[in-house]
């Protein structure tokens, strides 16, 4: 059954960083070679403490290097922390950086959401660290300045301060386990998520299974962006976009396309094992325990990426 699948494929993510089918959320298809020993005495250290402790961009060009879940970000371009038409929360992460195509990304989605009613624009969450990296808390992808988190509460004042930022909360818009939208699902959130995917940049967007198979049953016109937007646990506060690889770069690694067609029966699917959940696979009782997931280190980071650390 399907829900076993993905609940095999959850548990294997940890190590693959991906699982068959389009389900990948932050899979890559290319290994490059890695930092290793290079990295002196630093090598051995956990990456996280050393990105996060970085409060500001390397002065290279602006590249992506790695995978989304292993990789790090040079040259990053800051979302200014209050625009017209947006608000960059959570300040304190000093999240609100990314690869510039990224960031001009999310300043031409949040016209299209001030455009909606009842919305001021967009309320931006994680993108990236200065310099990408693995997070010192939270996520295990938005490594390389191609992620960014969005709000699904409706902006009612840009105009927020730093404290409220840290205060304010999104909105669910899940019911019945993520199975169906609820009341604070509306058009707009559908337009604003359709015109993400639209952008020929948009590679995959990760919302909860339910907001799929609505946008699904609602969407009467042309489908073919519905192949971006792709069922994932959680995200019912947020959406996630994930851009790809900027054209031309070298050493940034993307993701499989998405699995042909609207993806619609998939979404169907999920909402109904989420419904009826089937009954789990029976545990080999000769079978090991799954290995811990191991902090990356610097040694396991591209190579590309001592020199954005150092730089």
């Amino acid at each position: 059954m399907i829900l076993t699948r993905i609940l095999t494929c959850a548990a294997l993510a940890v190590a693959l960083g991906s699982c068959g089918g389009g389900r990948d959320i932050s899979g890559a298809r290319e290994v490059l070679p890695t930092i290793g020993s290079s990295g002196g005495a630093l090598s051995n250290v956990q990456a996280k403490k050393l990105f996060g402790a970085k409060g500001s961009p390397s002065s290279q060009a602006p590249a992506a290097y790695g995978s989304y879940a292993k990789g790090c970000l040079a040259g990053g371009a800051q979302l200014a922390e209050t625009g017209p038409t947006w608000q960059a929360m959570r300040l304190s992460r000093n999240r609100n950086w990314a690869h510039p195509e990224m960031v001009d990304m999310v300043k031409k989605l949040s016209r299209v959401a001030a455009a909606q009613p009842g919305w001021e624009g967009l309320y931006v969450g994680d993108m990236s660290q200065a310099r990408g990296g693995p997070m010192l808390t939270g996520h295990r992808s938005h490594q390389i300045g191609l992620d960014a988190d969005i709000w699904m509460l409706p902006p009612k004042s840009l105009n927020l301060t730093r404290k409220q930022r840290e205060n304010i909360s999104s909105i669910s818009t899940r019911r019945a386990n993520g199975a169906y939208v609820n009341s604070s699902w509306t058009r707009a959130h559908h337009e604003i998520i359709k015109a993400a995917a639209k952008d020929p940049r948009t590679e995959r967007i990760f919302v909860f299974p339910g907001a799929k198979v609505q946008m699904c049953a609602d969407e009467k016109g042309d489908r073919g962006y519905l192949r971006k937007i792709r069922p994932w646990y959680g995200h019912h506060y947020h959406f996630h976009i994930r851009i790809g690889c900027p054209k031309g770069a070298r050493g940034c690694v993307s993701q499989n396309p998405p699995p042909a067609g609207d993806g619609c029966a998939d979404a169907r699917e999920w909402q109904a094992n989420i419904l009826n959940p089937p009954p789990p696979k029976p545990r080999d009782p000769n079978a090991k325990p799954p290995k811990p997931r191991r902090e990356l280190l610097l040694a396991d980071l591209p190579a590309q990426c001592k020199a954005v650390l150092d730089n």
